[in-house]
């Protein structure tokens, strides 16, 4: 079994710095309304919670 490692830290209100093994990302809002998360790898994804049966929706981009 592998060992992992993933470190989350809340820097202010509504902003977490997240850490693991190979890189380390931003994601800014939370709560009600979409979540942006910008990664050291160049990704960037936002995300949301849907109302209903709808659940959870995530939309990925990545910059080249």
């Amino acid at each position: 079994m592998p060992i992992t490692f993933r470190k989350s830290f809340r820097i202010f209100p509504g902003v977490r710095l997240n850490i693991n093994r190979r890189s380390w990302s931003i994601t800014l809002g939370g709560g009600p309304g979409p979540r942006h998360t910008i990664s050291s790898t160049g990704r960037r994804t936002t995300s949301m919670d849907l109302l209903g049966p709808f659940g959870y929706r995530s939309t990925r981009r990545r910059n080249r």
